[in-house]
């Protein structure tokens, strides 16, 4: 390559720039480069069926259920429905359950029933909305009982209407709820779950976080964000120069549950969709975070099927989308 040089005359003339090695050195290097390559691409290859073989056998076998006897376990939303069914049966297995819910009364019959089942439980009452609040329930805890190690992000609202029938306060809210509620809670107690190297934190998405459905138009725009939190959380996590493998994380797209939410659900087929039970899927839930399992839909027949209608043009799965025709009408 030539360049201009000015002489102490101030007279120009062109030099031919030096290479920094020779053609023969340069041909060296870049077959050096491709090999190393290739040997990282084989590396990666192996790595990717190695995890891909231990799925499939994780599949066909899955992992023994972890202990959560002594594990203080706090419940968002632990007043009714999926919140109480969890609450219920973590405490059976010994956790010590931290019902959390803006409702006293259904937070306390909560708690009550888990103690008559001789399991250990405490309500607090809080808006999880706000995030000072969250910081003094943490503070309160933290006193009363000790450090939470498992975290459930379950409250949550679904105004059920056409997008432009929706009032900004009915957005900001479902936003507030589904999805600040949680980024709030999570700052409040992942801390000591990363001091430690121990912890769980639950997410409650929805399946309307992985199919958009009419008239839940922002509704699942909070439970894709909840989703895109929890990847980008992991990811955050497992990419640290820490050891942070002790923290699990695991999110929950259940389909249409019968806990008041769906005003009016619309099923074509209930012997193919039929509407879960929260008792039905607080066992799934409960099951799927002791065997430390990433995301689980319920059914979970949905998540396969999801994964192979994201493999196909955009349109081909409208067709099955269309056939079932389920979702919720506008209340």
């Amino acid at each position: 390559m030539a360049s201009v040089v000015t002489n102490k005359n101030g007279m120009t003339h062109n030099v031919m720039a030096r290479a920094p090695w020779t053609d023969e050195q340069g041909i060296a290097m870049k077959v050096y480069q491709g090999v190393m390559l290739a040997v990282e691409i084989f590396i990666l290859a192996i790595k990717m069926n190695i995890t891909w073989t231990l799925a499939v056998i994780q599949f066909f076998f899955p992992p023994e259920p972890k202990n959560v006897k002594g594990e203080i376990i706090l419940i968002t939303g632990a007043g009714h429905g999926m919140g109480r069914e969890m609450a219920l049966r973590f405490g059976k297995l010994g956790g010590v359950v931290v019902c959390v819910d803006i409702n006293p009364a259904g937070n306390k019959e909560t708690v009550d029933i888990v103690k008559g089942q001789e399991g250990k439980a405490h309500a607090y009452q809080c808006d999880v909305t706000d995030r000072n609040a969250i910081n003094e329930l943490a503070e309160k805890i933290r006193r009363e009982i000790g450090d939470v190690t498992m975290l459930v992000n379950n409250a949550g609202i679904m105004p059920c209407k056409p997008l432009l029938q929706t009032s900004d306060t009915e957005i900001r809210t479902v936003f507030e709820v589904n999805v600040l509620a949680q980024l709030w809670l999570i700052q409040a107690f992942l801390p000591h779950m990363m001091e430690t190297n121990h912890g769980h934190i639950v997410a409650m998405s929805s399946m309307a976080g992985v199919v958009g459905l009419r008239n839940l138009v922002p509704y699942c725009g909070t439970k894709y964000a909840v989703r895109g939190l929890m990847e980008a959380l992991h990811e955050e996590l497992r990419e640290d120069k820490r050891d942070f493998s002790g923290i699990k994380l695991t999110t929950i797209c259940p389909y249409i549950v019968d806990t008041g939410l769906c005003k009016n659900p619309k099923i074509k087929y209930p012997s193919l969709m039929k509407i879960l039970s929260p008792q039905e899927a607080a066992d799934s839930i409960v099951d799927a975070v002791r065997r430390n399992y990433h995301e689980i839909t319920i059914p979970s027949s949905l998540y396969y099927i999801n994964q192979i209608c994201r493999t196909m043009p955009r349109a081909v799965p409208l067709h099955l989308k269309d056939f079932l025709d389920s979702g919720l009408e506008a209340q």
